[in-house]
C-alpha cells in the first residue's frame, strides 16, 4: 500500500496571481456583482457545474461561463460563505457554503485553475 503524498508548495509568483484571481472572483459572487467577471475569465474557459446530478452541465468559451457565473452572482436572496480558499500555483480550491433563497443550504467545493492570469478551468462538487 502506497503512503499518502504530502505536497508542500512554496508561495512564488504564479501562487499570489491565482490568489488574487480567486479573491477577485469570490467577490463576484460575495457583493453580487458580476461585473468584474470579463477580466477575470479567459476565452477558452470551460465549467464543469454542479447540476443537473450526477454529473452537472458542461459550459464552454468565455461567454458561456460568464453567463452562467453572472447569473448565480446575482440571483436574488441568495449568499455565498466561504470556507477556504487554498491556492498552489495555478490551481486553486474554493470551499464554499451556497444559500438559496429557500433558507437550505448545500456545501460545495470549486476546483479552479488559472493561466496567464485568466481563470481557464472550473469545477464544482457538492456534497449529497
Amino acid at each position: 500500500m502506497e503512503r499518502d503524498r504530502i505536497m508542500v508548495v512554496p508561495p512564488d509568483n504564479q501562487s499570489r496571481q491565482t490568489a488574487e484571481i480567486m479573491r477577485r472572483f469570490n467577490d463576484v459572487f460575495q457583493l453580487h456583482d458580476p461585473s468584474a467577471l470579463p477580466g477575470l475569465v479567459a476565452e477558452g474557459c470551460v465549467i464543469e457545474n454542479t447540476v443537473p446530478a450526477p454529473d452537472g452541465a458542461r459550459h464552454a468559451g468565455r461567454e458561456a461561463c460568464m453567463r452562467l457565473w453572472s447569473a448565480i452572482a446575482s440571483e436574488p436572496g441568495t449568499r455565498f460563505d466561504l470556507e477556504e480558499t487554498f491556492v498552489a500555483g495555478e490551481r486553486a480550491t474554493i470551499r464554499w457554503r451556497y444559500w438559496p433563497a429557500d433558507g437550505n443550504s448545500i456545501r460545495g467545493v470549486n476546483l479552479m485553475r488559472v493561466a496567464d492570469g485568466l481563470i481557464v478551468e472550473a469545477m464544482g462538487y457538492v456534497k449529497g
